[in-house]
């Protein structure tokens, strides 16, 4: 067990160091930061910057996709497939292919000591507040105060055949 423990951390290590030397000083990543496995990091662009502060920490496959900012609070964690983008495809022209439209951008700001649950999708231009639960399979797309928690309210329907 502890060989696991051993190899699970060496392997973060290994790729917090390979993230810092492909995105340089447009990474900051805080200490004790840790993630699991199938984690996607990505700043596209010479102005793009993601910032992860503190004690960190990200379940399975979470995305980080930056082309403006990303800026997460110390002590934040991450439920399974979570997924943070500060942009957006434009889609203004029928007979140009949407790749070639370009992008709306806006920063993204978490707070601190938030919990993001599992399937929330995170949009372009959202502030979380410190001290926030964002309850599971939430869309987020507009700002969210300190001490809020978040829940998407569905009504489920059980019917007997």
């Amino acid at each position: 067990m502890i060989f696991f423990k051993f190899f699970y951390r060496l392997n973060t290590i290994l790729r917090i160091m390979i993230f810092k030397i492909v995105y340089g000083k447009n990474l900051k990543i805080g200490k004790k930061f840790s993630f699991r496995k199938g984690f996607s990091l990505i700043i596209d662009g010479s102005e793009a910057k993601i910032s992860i502060g503190d004690y960190c920490f990200f379940n399975n496959f979470c995305t980080l996709a930056a082309r403006n900012q990303i800026t997460i609070g110390d002590y934040s964690i991450f439920g399974e497939n979570v997924k943070i983008y500060d942009h957006n495809h434009l889609y203004r022209d029928f007979e140009i292919p949407i790749k070639n439209q370009g992008y709306s951008e806006a920063p993204i700001i978490i707070g601190k000591h938030c919990w993001i649950a599992s399937n929330v999708v995170i949009l372009k231009g959202v502030t979380i507040g410190n001290h926030c639960v964002i309850g599971a399979g939430c869309i987020v797309y507009e700002n969210v105060p300190d001490h809020t928690v978040l829940i998407n309210k569905q009504q489920l329907t059980l019917k007997n055949s």
